[in-house]
């Protein structure tokens, strides 16, 4: 008989994954997580090694989820790529199965309790979405469709709008209030100057 596990990979994760984001690491115990996962502790310590390795699993998972969906959001100009990326998120009609928030976001929150393998997921996690809206921004610049202007700094601040979409509405933000924050985080992009009308000879 062979050494591998005998459950599947995939579901084990996802089942992990709905007990972190919905309780955090803190607050997820060995018994929570191996009753959603369907496994005895002795499989969940052979596959994982512990709580600290399943955790950073299933966060680099989440992480790589979110990443790939930011990535294949295209728009016709940078601008409206960017403003689709974040519409990308906002919340769905219908109910879901998904935990509210974001995970990435939660264990940001609980950084100093997380195990170091931990914290550096999320931080890279955290680099790789600026980094997406970074490019974008860059794109912008070189193509003449954006002014000159601080890329980092935007980046972070497009950045925070996306976490606050995600995580606002668990506070009662409706889709047409965050609609709304989307519209007025877009008034931060530079607008090119408008060249002064020559005068007639």
């Amino acid at each position: 008989m062979s050494g591998k596990p005998q459950f599947d990979d995939d579901a084990v994760i996802n089942a992990a994954m709905d007990v972190f984001w919905r309780h955090g690491y803190s607050a997820s115990s060995i018994d929570q997580l191996t009753t959603a996962m369907g496994l005895s502790r002795s499989s969940m310590y052979k596959r994982f090694q512990d709580k600290d390795g399943l955790f950073q699993e299933v966060l680099s998972t989440y992480v790589e989820r979110v990443v790939r969906r930011m990535s294949a959001v295209r728009g016709d100009t940078k601008r409206q790529q960017l403003e689709a990326l974040m519409h990308e998120f906002l919340p769905r009609g219908g109910k879901t199965v998904r935990p509210a928030g974001c995970m990435l976001a939660r264990s940001c929150a609980e950084m100093v309790d997380l195990p170091l393998a931990g914290q550096s997921v999320a931080r890279q996690g955290l680099t790789r979405q600026r980094a997406i809206i970074g490019e974008i921004l860059r794109e912008a610049v070189e193509s003449g469709e954006l002014a000159a202007t601080d890329i980092e700094g935007l980046a972070w601040h497009y950045l925070g709008v996306l976490q606050a979409i995600m995580n606002l509405p668990q506070a009662g933000a409706t889709v047409g209030e965050l609609r709304r924050v989307v519209e007025l985080a877009m008034t931060a992009w530079p607008l090119l100057p408008v060249a002064a009308p020559r005068r007639a000879v």
